[in-house]
């Protein structure tokens, strides 16, 4: 875990990339409970004008925090996540699927020992995803 004392603000935290294919969908569709028909359809989800199955926002919100939770090595140290849904995360039917790119920096130091992390997430490296993505974590 990083300690509050060598965090300045500026540190980036380690950049992740997550695969995302049609079968991380579906597991997501059952674990959640959210079986909506455009994250797993690919008619479907064309018909009503979406250029792909598009993955659920809470799957790419999920993916984006565990950039933070795995930097601060406690999931129990994020005490504030919020983010905008931007763009959709398409993910196309082959075998690479969609590339989800993370970044977080710290972008403030606040009392009792929290820090606020900004983050970033591209699709493919390209479209950006998420905007305002913020996260509030306690170092020891």
């Amino acid at each position: 875990m990083p300690s509050y004392a060598d965090v300045e603000v500026g540190t980036e935290l380690p950049a992740q990339t997550f695969p995302v294919q049609r079968q991380h969908l579906v597991m997501y569709c059952g674990a959640s409970g959210d079986f909506n028909i455009i994250h797993w359809n690919e008619r479907v989800a064309k018909a009503v004008g979406l250029p792909d199955v598009i993955a659920h926002g809470m799957f790419t919100m999920a993916e984006a925090g565990r950039v933070v939770t795995d930097w601060v090595g406690d999931p129990g140290a994020l005490l504030e996540y919020g983010v905008r849904f931007s763009k959709p995360v398409p993910v196309p039917d082959d075998d690479r699927g969609a590339q989800l790119t993370v970044r977080g920096t710290v972008e403030e130091k606040l009392d009792g020992n929290r820090v606020v992390v900004g983050l970033t997430a591209t699709i493919d490296g390209d479209a950006a995803v998420l905007s305002g993505a913020r996260a509030v974590v306690r170092l020891s």
